[in-house]
């Protein structure tokens, strides 16, 4: 597939399932990485390919440029009588040169699309994601439904959300604060320039870097339940 939207062009993307990954194309998946963080951590990113279960990959000529991963699921959530549509994003990294031309949403969605979950838009869709930077928190921060909120305490019912949340990740997770708690090493540190607010840094407050932490973002779209 080739893919000319917003400037790109000259870019095959394809969605592999990580399960069927061959080593040329973890390769390139470990190159992008090392790319896009100092000291990446090689095991973090291998977790996660045993977790989600689709990657987008995004090459030029035999280049790779970019990749994200990403897996939906339909699963039962707390409190919430019918199962749910839950999307889980996963890490995305563009090479430098590709960057802000519309390239990670194109493959978060091809990455999050592939299990055939259909997502309509009259259906409603909890959508969650580990953000290891103020910048990826942005967009969904923006929604009246996301949590966490930076001093707005979690009820019990999103507490039992994000518990259930960090199950399908399988993750260690702090329910005060929405921290992911590492495994005492970096994921790594993204090489990348981008302003962010003193605003926008403080969800991440309690998220030690060092000891490869982030934030777990969750939020509904269109709209959240009665109640949330």
């Amino acid at each position: 597939m080739s893919t000319e939207e917003s400037g790109i062009s000259g870019i095959d993307t394809r969605v592999i399932q990580t399960e069927t990954l061959k080593k040329d194309d973890l390769d390139k998946v470990h190159q992008l990485f090392d790319l896009s963080y100092r000291q990446a951590n090689h095991s973090y990113l291998e977790k996660s390919l045993s977790k989600l279960r689709h990657l987008a990959l995004a090459t030029s000529g035999e280049t790779p440029v970019g990749f994200a991963l990403a897996d939906t699921v339909k699963t039962q959530i707390p409190r919430l009588p019918e199962p749910q549509i839950v999307t889980l994003a996963g890490i995305c990294c563009i090479s430098p040169n590709y960057r802000r031309m519309g390239l990670f949403r194109k493959l978060e969605g091809l990455a999050a699309s592939a299990s055939g979950i259909l997502l309509p838009v009259e259906r409603r869709v909890l959508t969650c994601g580990r953000m290891a930077h103020p910048a990826s928190f942005r967009t969904i921060s923006r929604s009246p439904a996301v949590i966490p909120k930076y001093g707005v305490p979690l009820s019990d019912w999103q507490k039992e959300v994000g518990l259930r949340i960090a199950e399908l990740y399988g993750i260690n997770l702090d329910l005060e604060t929405m921290v992911v708690i590492g495994e005492g090493v970096p994921i790594g540190y993204p090489i990348i320039e981008q302003e962010v607010t003193e605003e926008e840094w403080l969800p991440f407050e309690a998220v030690n870097r060092d000891r490869g932490d982030s934030l777990l973002g969750i939020t509904w779209s269109p709209d959240a339940p009665e109640g949330w």
